[in-house]
């Protein structure tokens, strides 16, 4: 890839901004037609100023403008050819006792003086040009993003940012789960005053025993029993112990219809229970499961 020079880079963007001369011109586009690389440096500056051009609409000079152009090109004479200054003459007696000394090409010298001197100052031209092409775009730029996030119906339609569509996750929180049933089960014996309430949640399916009177004698203790036609024999629900409330999950083995068909018994056992999960008394507190608060009811 070919590097090119500062002033190929400023003959570019001054030759799509149609600043240049008929030579410099000349000069370009046959540089163009030998060079893809350069040609396509050339369209990137036009594809920069022309989004500047799309920005701004087109302006009509006015009839006088172009009266005033011709006019001044009219009155335009022709500049007057630079003289060089006359070689002073050198007396005869002079020449004779001074060595022959050849004349300076002072004419030579003047050229590439003024051959410089045209060149420097169009290096400084172009380059003053660039920098007021860098700044304008920089200026149509911020310009253009302030249109853009405050009136993008201004832009054309090219220019107009596209419609960003944001998906927003919205959750809704759950809603929460109905109540479940509850049934109480009033253990007493012989239709007297309750010993133990016994309370099932009909969803966990775990259960809790409060104690509401009687105590288990020195060495012995309560334990409470299933009993069930769907069950060969009692099944132990475990000991009740000797605070006012006793909790267990052990129902989640059984169906809702045992558990709500069953009755329920306490029995007096030795100190922890039963050792073989066979009761060893008859029941002395008993009662069946009623439903006190149905499924979905508030409570």
């Amino acid at each position: 890839m070919m590097a090119f020079s500062e002033d190929h880079i400023a003959l570019a963007a001054e030759y799509a901004l149609g600043t240049l001369d008929a030579d410099e011109r000349a000069q370009v586009e046959t540089m163009m037609a030998d060079d893809a690389e350069f040609t396509a440096i050339v369209h990137a500056w036009e594809y920069r100023l022309g989004v500047l051009n799309q920005m701004v609409g087109s302006i009509e000079p006015r009839p006088i403008v172009w009266e005033n152009i011709k006019a001044a090109v009219g009155h335009s004479g022709a500049q007057a050819p630079m003289e060089l200054p006359e070689t002073p003459q050198v007396p005869p007696a002079v020449v004779e006792q001074a060595p022959v000394v050849e004349p300076a090409p002072v004419a030579d010298n003047l050229n590439v003086i003024q051959s410089n001197v045209i060149h420097l100052s169009g290096r400084v031209r172009r380059w003053r040009n660039v920098a007021s092409f860098a700044s304008a775009i920089a200026a149509a730029l911020i310009a253009m993003l302030a249109v853009q996030v405050y009136r993008p119906d201004l832009l054309p339609d090219g220019l107009r940012p596209k419609p960003r569509i944001q998906t927003v996750e919205v959750k809704t929180p759950a809603l929460p789960a109905p109540p479940s049933a509850q049934y109480v089960a009033l253990l007493q014996q012989n239709g007297g005053s309750p010993a133990f309430i016994l309370t099932v949640d009909a969803a966990t399916k775990n259960f809790t025993v409060r104690k509401v009177g009687g105590d288990a004698e020195p060495g012995k203790s309560f334990e409470l029993w299933l009993i069930s036609d769907k069950l060969p024999q009692p099944r132990s629900l475990g000991v009740i112990g000797g605070a006012e409330f006793t909790a267990r999950p052990v129902l989640s083995s059984y169906d809702a219809g045992t558990i709500n068909s069953a009755t329920y018994a306490v029995t007096v056992e030795q100190a922890g229970g039963s050792p073989d999960g066979k009761p060893h008394s008859t029941p002395i507190y008993t009662g069946k499961l009623i439903e006190t608060v149905p499924a979905g009811a508030a409570r």
